[in-house]
């Protein structure tokens, strides 16, 4: 099973701080976790991209 890469975007200014691999196969949701944003300085949501 072959995986994809995707990116983690802060939801507060955008920018995409985090790269991650993903399953291949379709999935309904988004992952969103708190990550540290280094252009915000703190802790924000953060959302999957493609």
């Amino acid at each position: 099973m072959a995986q994809k890469k995707a990116s983690l975007a802060c939801a507060e200014c955008g920018s995409r701080n985090y790269s991650i691999a993903v399953s291949s196969t379709t999935k309904t949701t988004r992952l969103e976790v708190n990550k540290f944003c280094k252009h915000c300085k703190k802790y924000t949501l953060h959302k999957e991209t493609r």
